[in-house]
This record gives structure tokens, sequence and C-alpha cells, in this order.
């Protein structure tokens, strides 16, 4: 993996100030987001359906125009410079969006040449990002007899092309199943690791979690929160496990006053309870009425459960308050 240059000092990879968006037919898509996102950061932009991540990125990516607000991309102004900061960045839409009928080779080289890579530079960065892509192998065969999961891995080696210091995955795993989602996901550590700073898209909450270390949760054009990963689910006074137990769960489980207790079969028990409260209390609850813990595990929900409590994930469908956000076009 290619180690990328460092941006200058001091400037995040991407600043995002007062940034505000209204289209044509009147819909405020952000009304006023900022944001910092530092060199070599993985960073989760999480937010229901219409909640204005799509403007904020092609906003970014230079594919919207901003109706007011500042982007910087390490330190370089998108709109006095966009050409130069538009090399800074490598773009992942969620939609497969080359030339099914060209080689994988061919498309790498020809988007390099795009930003000005000579053709023999190109074709050395090429072969390196297909190998990283574990896709050298299908160098010269048509993209369309790719799998799903080589088509995407293929989109991410062909952004790589300008060795970018900030790449923007938007859903870089929809439709994808877990076996390729969890290979990206290897690829992707080592792209971050090398030093590229990574922003991703996804509704894949466990991925974010797994992931990212920083995060913005966007909500109908507005930060509702942003910070440390850690420190944001820290936030949660619930905590959610799972429990094995040994032999066949009584008919009637134990009430814990504080604590929601469920049997998810004869042999698991699902258990949220405050973050205050001492598990010790529960086995002593659970002993009592014969129920032998073997061992337990938190529940991987916790980003689902915060992402819930600060949105209206879940909500516009059933009051019809949910706005779809609008195609990014200028």
């Amino acid at each position: 993996m290619t180690v990328l240059p460092k941006p200058a000092p001091g400037a995040p990879a991407l600043r995002i100030r007062d940034l505000r968006k209204t289209y044509d037919n009147g819909v405020q898509a952000l009304k006023g987001v900022s944001l910092d996102v530092q060199p070599g950061d993985f960073y989760a932009l999480l937010g229901p359906n219409g909640a204005g991540k799509s403007t904020l990125i092609g906003i970014v990516s230079s594919l919207v125009n901003k109706s007011a607000g500042e982007v910087s991309v390490s330190g370089i102004d998108l709109a006095t410079r966009r050409d130069e900061a538009m090399r800074q960045i490598g773009l992942v839409p969620q939609e497969i969006n080359f030339n099914l009928f060209e080689k994988p080779l061919d498309i790498l080289v020809n988007y390099a040449g795009f930003y000005g890579v000579p053709r023999a530079q190109a074709l050395v960065r090429a072969e390196e990002e297909l190998r990283s892509a574990f896709l050298w192998d299908k160098a010269k065969v048509m993209s369309r007899t790719l799998s799903g999961g080589m088509k995407r891995r293929l989109m991410i080696a062909r952004a790589m092309m300008t060795r970018p210091r900030l790449l923007i995955l938007d859903e870089p795993t929809a439709g994808v199943d877990i076996e390729i989602r969890r290979g990206m996901w290897s690829t992707l550590r080592e792209i971050n690791a090398a030093g590229t700073t990574i922003i991703l898209t996804t509704h894949y909450l466990e991925e974010a979690e797994n992931l990212c270390r920083n995060l913005a949760i966007i909500d109908r054009g507005v930060i509702v929160e942003q910070g440390p990963m850690k420190a944001l689910l820290a936030k949660l006074d619930v905590e959610g496990f799972l429990l094995d137990v040994e032999g066949a769960l009584p008919a009637a489980l134990p009430a814990i006053e504080g604590a929601a207790l469920s049997a998810i079969d004869d042999h698991t028990l699902d258990l949220d309870m405050p973050r205050a409260m001492d598990l010790n209390r529960v086995f002593a609850a659970l002993g009592e009425a014969g129920i032998r813990v073997r061992s337990m595990r938190t529940k991987s929900n916790r980003l689902e459960e915060l992402f819930v409590r600060l949105t209206t994930a879940g909500v516009g469908a059933a009051d019809g308050t949910a706005q779809p956000e609008p195609e990014p076009v200028a």
C-alpha cells in the first residue's frame, strides 16, 4: 500500500462551516452544517434517508452547488481553488458508474489520465491498486463479468488512482453479502492505515461502529450529534447483553427491577439494563430462579440505539413527516 503525502500542518482533511443548500423547489437540504475531519481519521457520516447526506457529499465532491457556507480540503478552499481541491479527493459513489464493457486495467488508467497522471505512471499505479484489491487476475476481463463485490472493490481502486488525501465512500457495501462486506472492511482499514482520511456513509450501523473513530449524525439538514464514537456511545444510559444459559429456561423469568429480561430461545436471554446497575444483582436474581449463566456478550446495536434516539429514523414513515432528499443536482 502506497504511503500518501501528509496534508499541510494544522489543516483539517475536510473543514465545513455553516454549509447551506436550498433547492429550487424550496427544500432546505442543509441548514448550517459545520464539521471538521482530521487527517488520518476514519469518519462516519450517518443519517436517515432525506437527512442531507447526499447533498453534503455532492457539495464536497463539487457535484452540487452550495447556497452558502465554506468548504476546504486539506486547507484548500473549494470555491476559489476547485481543481486543486478536487485532486485531494477520491469519491466512491453508491451506484456502479463505470463502463461495464471496459477492462478494469483500462478503467483505472483512463481515470488517472483524466486527472493528468502520465500513462506510464498510471499503468504502474493500476497494477498496484488492482493487486491491493485482489483484482489483478481480472485486470483484462470485461468488467461486466465481475461479481458485485469485485465491482465495489474496483470502484475503490479507481478512486485511489489519484492518490487522494481524502476518500469519500457513499454506501460502499450496499447490496453485498456479509463475507464480501467484511473483506472490504479489511481493504478500507489498510487504506486508512496508509494515511488516507476516509469519510463513510452507511446504513449498516455495525459497519460504522467497527470501522470509524469519529462520527457525525445529520438529520433534517442539521448535525444533531458529532464527536468520538466511543464518547457518543458512552452517552447511552442503557446497555444490552445476550446471556447464554446452561440447560433450559424456566417457564417464568424473574422480574428484575429496572431491567428488561426476555427469552430469545430456550438457552438465550436478552437483557437491557441501566449502565449504573450492578450486574451482580442481575446474576443473583437469575441464580435464585435456578438460571445459571454460562457466558455473556454485549449486543452490537448500541450505535443503532443512539441513531434512533437522535434522529427521525423510523418516524417519518409512520407520520408522514419525512421529506425525501432531492437528487444531488446543482
